[in-house]
């Protein structure tokens, strides 16, 4: 993951947390009622930070494959080059 996308996705994500607890805290609720939003938005957040970190990660990995099959295949022909050029020259 490049850094600047990490950056923008923790900056998303602190902003998105620090605007909902902001909210809960200045909300007129009894303090119980309070920490369930808390932890119920934790929860939230939690699943949310957790599913799109594993999209990210799919998303690499997938890349990687990509990038391991091709410099595969490159490997092949050049050997393939190699040896032909070995046969002309002997």
């Amino acid at each position: 993951m490049k850094k600047g996308t990490r950056n923008a996705l923790l900056g998303f994500i602190a902003g998105a947390a620090a605007g909902t607890l902001t909210g809960i805290l200045v909300a007129p609720d009894k303090g119980e009622k309070t920490r369930k939003k808390i932890g119920k938005k934790v929860k939230d957040t939690s699943k949310e930070v957790t599913e799109t970190l594993g999209e990210k990660v799919d998303y690499v990995k997938e890349k990687l494959n990509e990038v391991i099959d091709e410099m595969r295949t490159k490997k092949e022909e050049v050997e393939k080059e190699v040896k032909e050029k070995a046969k002309a020259g002997a």
